[in-house]
């Protein structure tokens, strides 16, 4: 897929109670970087880096192969890696996902709740691209 003419994708905000995040995509060339941040304090945490490729179980669908940096202490290189996987699979393009997301004495409805919104924003975002 040609991402060259999207330039930057108006960013999106999702909320849900105390929880706001913000996802931001940008063209670069032939490639993609999706920003996802927020809580009380957007930061950087992790970054994964996804290829499309032929998948090796079948070379008829499409894989991605990942590779994940993370931050000391923090969190979030699950949900990067997911997305930028899902993403490059989907749209057949290398993407980078860097993300940041805080919350003061976060809980485990609160983490689901975020993995639900970064799901949400993913869905729409294929659609709206595809």
């Amino acid at each position: 897929m040609d991402v060259t003419k999207w330039g930057k994708i108006t960013p999106t905000i999702k909320s849900d109670g105390r929880i706001i995040i913000k996802f931001t995509a940008i063209a670069m060339g032939h490639d993609l970087c999706i920003v996802v941040c927020g809580g009380d304090l957007p930061h950087l945490g992790a970054a994964a880096l996804a290829q499309c490729c032929a998948s090796m179980e079948n070379p008829l669908e499409m894989s991605a192969s990942v590779s994940v940096l993370t931050l000391l202490g923090h969190k979030e290189d699950q949900l990067v890696s997911w997305v930028a996987a899902r993403i490059s699979r989907s749209i057949g393009t290398n993407v980078v996902v860097l993300c940041g997301i805080h919350l003061d004495d976060i809980c485990k409805t609160e983490i689901e709740t975020i993995r639900s919104m970064v799901d949400e924003w993913c869905d729409e975002f294929i659609q709206a691209i595809s």
